[in-house]
C-alpha cells in the first residue's frame, strides 16, 4: 500500500518548475499559515505576487500575522484551484465514494520575513500592481514614496515548493476521452477552461486531444 501512495504522487506531482510558476502567475488567492502566540495555525487568505522565486504580498503593518512572523518565521504557503468536480455518476449511478475532484495546487513550506529595503518593496509592491491590474491606468511607484512607510511587504522564501496536479494524466488515455466527454457534457461553468488545460480542443467535430497533460 505504500509503494502504491508513492508511486501515485509521484504521477500527481508537478515536475515542471515553469509549469508551477505559470500557475502561480494567474492565481490571485493565496493563504499565509502562521503561528499564533498560543501555538495555533493561522490561516489568511492573501493577494500575491512570485517574482525572483519568492512570493510577496502587502500589509497593514500591523497585525497578528506580523506578530506571528516577528515571533516565529517559519510559514506556509498554499495555493490551489478546483478545475473540475467529478461527479460519482460518471462511474456508478449508485456509489457516491467514486466522487473525485481535478485540481492544480501548490505548497511551500519557508521563512517569511517584512522587507525593509526600499528598493526590494518597490520592486514587489509594483510586481503586484502589474498582476492585479495589467490594464495600467496608475503611475509607478518609486522607491523615495512616503507610501512606502505606511505598507509592509512580507516575503516569503521557500525551503520546499511541492506542485501537485489531477488533470486525467493519471489515468489511461482511452479513460480521459472518456472522461472529457462526460465533462463536456454536464457543461460546468468551468468544463471549457478545464478540457483546454487536460489537453483537449473543443471544434465542431467533438472533441480531439492536442496535447499529453503531462506536466
Amino acid at each position: 500500500m505504500k509503494i502504491t501512495v508513492l508511486q501515485l504522487v509521484g504521477i500527481l506531482q508537478i515536475k515542471s518548475f515553469q509549469k508551477i510558476q505559470e500557475f502561480l502567475n494567474q492565481e490571485h488567492i493565496g493563504r499565509i499559515s502562521s503561528i499564533d502566540e498560543n501555538g495555533y495555525p493561522q490561516i489568511i487568505p492573501m493577494n500575491f505576487v512570485f517574482l525572483n522565486d519568492s512570493i510577496y504580498m502587502h500589509s497593514h503593518t500591523k497585525g497578528e500575522k506580523i506578530d506571528n512572523i516577528n515571533r516565529n518565521n517559519k510559514v506556509g504557503f498554499e495555493v490551489d484551484r478546483e478545475l473540475e468536480f467529478l461527479p460519482s455518476y460518471f462511474e456508478d449511478p449508485k456509489d457516491a465514494s467514486l466522487a473525485d475532484t481535478l485540481y492544480i495546487s501548490v505548497v511551500i513550506k519557508g521563512k517569511a520575513s517584512l522587507v525593509t529595503d526600499r528598493e526590494e518593496k518597490t520592486l514587489a509592491l509594483n510586481g503586484l500592481m502589474k498582476k492585479y491590474q495589467p490594464e495600467g491606468g496608475y503611475d509607478p511607484i518609486q522607491s523615495t514614496m512616503r507610501v512606502l512607510d505606511s505598507v509592509a511587504v512580507i516575503k516569503v522564501t521557500p525551503d520546499t515548493l511541492y506542485g501537485k496536479y489531477k488533470i486525467g494524466q493519471h489515468v489511461r488515455t482511452e479513460s480521459r476521452m472518456d472522461l472529457a466527454e462526460k465533462i463536456l457534457k454536464k457543461n460546468s461553468p468551468t468544463a471549457q477552461e478545464t478540457l483546454k488545460i487536460m489537453g483537449f480542443e473543443i471544434t465542431e467535430n467533438g472533441l480531439h486531444m492536442v496535447d499529453e497533460p503531462v506536466w
